[in-house]
């Protein structure tokens, strides 16, 4: 007797690109290359909120963020945008939902990450200089500047995948899904399921 195909894996496109202008493209252009990979991909929602909605913006928030814990909570795996937004810094929305998403041990792959470490990143952008124990850190106000060399900051650099665009981090994720459902042959690499200890 036939099976029935199970459904495709969902991946919540996690990211700061519900704020542009263009955003029905971006996410349109993602959900094209889940369909691809035989994926399915989430946008984050406003709840279903219409414009005639007649709550308070405090009720709207409260909509839109239990939302989307719900779409979280939904998938099998995210992808994020961690490109750098209004300064040297990932969306802080996006970055509470990659913190969610592993705390509820879904795989996470991000993109959209500037080249170099974040260290060299700050000193391109503001003058910084090293104390006597080798610590670098702003020359004006003081504050250490983290370093190790991560890309990111070491929280979500130890805990995410990253990947240099989005069509590369939804082919790792669909390695990830795929096998775990038995769709494909799970990858005899050690860095094949984008975990700790994170692939540069």
């Amino acid at each position: 007797m036939h099976q029935p195909r199970p459904p495709r894996p969902r991946v919540y496109l996690a990211g700061p690109d519900i704020f542009f202008r263009d955003c029905e493209r971006i996410y349109r252009d993602l959900k094209a290359a889940c369909e691809r990979l035989d994926l399915e991909g989430v946008e984050p929602s406003d709840d279903g909120l219409g414009a005639d909605f007649a709550g308070s913006d405090d009720e709207r928030a409260r909509r839109i963020y239990e939302g989307n814990i719900a779409l979280i909570r939904q998938a099998d795996g995210v992808i994020a945008n961690l490109m750098d937004f209004r300064g040297l810094e990932p969306d802080s929305g996006t970055v509470f939902e990659v913190g969610f998403a592993v705390a509820l041990g879904k795989p996470v792959v991000v993109y959209g990450v500037p080249a170099g470490s974040y260290a060299s990143r700050v000193c391109a952008a503001m003058a910084c200089t090293q104390d006597a124990r080798g610590l670098t850190r702003e020359r004006d106000s003081g504050v250490m500047v983290e370093g190790l060399g991560q890309r990111l900051n070491l929280m979500l650099a130890c805990s995410t995948a990253v990947e240099p665009t989005a069509e590369a981090a939804l082919a790792r994720l669909a390695k990830v899904l795929l096998a775990d459902r038995g769709l494909t042959k799970p990858s005899t690499s050690p860095r094949s399921r984008p975990t700790p200890p994170r692939a540069r």
